[in-house]
């Protein structure tokens, strides 16, 4: 844990304000759940909560099903990091941090799919040069919780019909599974 020299105090309903530039850093937002841990220390650690990291395991199993019949790698991400991958090195892409790009796509809720023969490059995740081909937002009773990505490869360099119904597929399933 890293000391970041900032005191605050608790204010007489019991709230603490976590100063613009953790909440900037961290990517915290206004209405972004967070849970409350604390130890034998006395410390109290705040972190961000995330859904799709809590059923990450169900996450793998989608990627990996995903990769097996679309022949392209896959991504599952939560609104802020990599949680899940398939026919990808696993330390290439783990833990790395969603893009500009994508954090855009999730909160305007909207899909991208590359055409055959576009030229433009849509970049997932921080770090990582392969671009995606396709990627939809994960959306759970109403709020988007993160985004299922297929990445390019030799064999795809646009997104087939196969790869939209899968993609489709696999957001809505993660949903489902989030909602209980």
């Amino acid at each position: 844990m890293k000391a970041t020299g900032i005191v605050r105090r608790i204010d007489d309903l019991g709230r603490v304000v976590i100063p613009k530039e953790i909440r900037r850093t961290m990517r915290i937002r206004e209405g972004d759940p967070l849970e409350i841990y604390t130890n034998t220390d006395g410390e109290v650690i705040f972190k961000k909560y995330s859904a799709i990291s809590e059923m990450s395991e169900n996450a793998v199993y989608v990627a990996d099903i995903m990769f097996k019949i679309a022949g392209c790698p896959v991504v599952v991400f939560d609104k802020d990091h990599v949680v899940a991958s398939a026919g990808v090195p696993r330390k290439e892409l783990s833990e790395r941090r969603v893009t500009g790009q994508l954090e855009e796509l999730m909160e305007s809720r909207s899909r991208y799919f590359r055409q055959e023969g576009s030229s433009d490059r849509f970049f997932a995740a921080e770090g990582v040069e392969r671009t995606a081909i396709a990627a939809l937002p994960i959306i759970s009773a109403g709020d988007v919780m993160g985004a299922v990505v297929f990445l390019e490869c030799d064999s795809h360099k646009a997104v087939t019909e196969l790869q939209t119904s899968l993609i489709n597929a696999a957001a809505q399933f993660l949903a489902r599974q989030i909602e209980g």
